[in-house]
């Protein structure tokens, strides 16, 4: 018995000798499987614009706001259920000029409200006078809700506003390369933007 027990304490003693100091498992983000896709017309008849979007964005209509009022009628949300996305859309119709400022005004309103986390704001003109086509185009840098945000107008009938949003905490470093792909779907939904 006393072998027994001696034996025991030298295998623990033995065991317990180990010089390897224990690391924790580094931080990995998981790997994206971008989606993939055409690019195709995107036009609905409530809708007086058009624009190219890759297919592998799913048309929602907003249905909180479109409850037979025909001013939210073009009230919608492009997802990208791949990346966990989502671009909202919300169109009113001008009609006056006091209404444009207003608009205007409310959009610049929307993007000041991420000052207090957001720790860069680009404000990029857009302006392509071909399809009577302009606005800004927000890139706010930081822990914000909406890293991008447009507004487009023609400046007597139609007003865009336009919003990316990741449906999940947004750690910047983290969403870097998705936001990238994301940014050049925008661009192109961007330029290649038509009223009817």
């Amino acid at each position: 018995m006393k072998i027994l027990i001696s034996n025991i304490l030298i295998l623990l003693l033995v065991s317990c000798n180990d010089t390897r100091v224990p690391l924790p498992k580094p931080r990995i983000y998981p790997k994206v499987n971008y989606p993939s896709g055409k690019e195709l017309l995107f036009s609905k008849s409530q809708c007086p614009f058009e624009m190219t979007v890759p297919t592998y964005f799913k048309y929602i209509k907003d249905e909180k706001k479109n409850k037979g009022e025909a001013q939210y009628s073009c009230w919608f949300d492009l997802v990208c259920e791949e990346l966990n996305t989502n671009v909202h859309f919300s169109y009113v119709p001008i009609t006056t000029s006091k209404n444009l400022e207003v608009l205007t005004e409310d959009a610049f309103e929307m993007v000041d409200r991420h000052n207090v986390k957001a720790s860069y704001r680009d404000e990029i003109k857009i302006s392509n006078s071909a399809n009577n086509v302009y606005g800004f185009l927000f890139q706010i840098d930081g822990p914000v809700a909406s890293p991008t945000q447009f507004f487009l107008t023609d400046s007597t009938q139609h007003f865009v506003r336009g919003s990316l949003y990741f449906n999940d905490v947004v750690n910047r470093d983290s969403i870097a390369p998705v936001f990238a792909f994301l940014k050049k779907d925008l661009d192109i939904m961007l330029d290649t933007w038509v009223w009817k």
